[in-house]
């Protein structure tokens, strides 16, 4: 196997790395962390979404996404609602006060991707995200 090939997964991690850097970067002057931000646009895509699932979305364990919602839920940026189907559940939901945060982190959003595919032609960046689609699918069938 090429040394291109043995790269790919680490190219791959080093960019997440570097995008995750951008975001932090430019959110040091927000009250929110990276963390938070990523948990508020997931629940602003996902509105509802039961707690566990949002804590195994992100990765991360069961109690650090307690301590996150908690933190969220004391800046009043979202709530959690008992779920009518499993009264174990919580269902988490966005505040309005959420919004201004979503938008610096649409704007943040914007702002990575212009600069991340500024080199590409939009043939290329269209190449290039059916590839990625291609290889996510060909983990997913493991």
């Amino acid at each position: 196997m090429s040394d291109e090939h043995d790269n790919l997964a680490f190219l791959i991690a080093d960019t997440n790395r570097l995008i995750r850097q951008f975001f932090q970067q430019r959110l040091r002057c927000s009250p929110i962390t990276l963390a938070q931000a990523r948990a508020l646009f997931y629940v602003s895509r996902f509105e509802g979404v039961k707690q566990v699932e949002l804590a195994d979305a992100l990765e991360i364990q069961p109690m650090t996404m307690a301590r996150l919602l908690d933190q969220l839920c004391d800046l009043q940026l979202v709530e959690r609602v008992q779920d009518p189907n499993d009264r174990r559940a919580y269902q988490i939901f966005l505040t309005p006060a959420a919004k201004p945060h979503l938008a610096e982190i649409e704007r943040v959003s914007a702002l990575m991707r212009e600069q991340m595919l500024s080199t590409l032609g939009s043939e290329q960046v269209s190449s290039f995200m059916r590839t990625l689609i291609r290889l996510r699918t060909g983990l997913l069938n493991d």
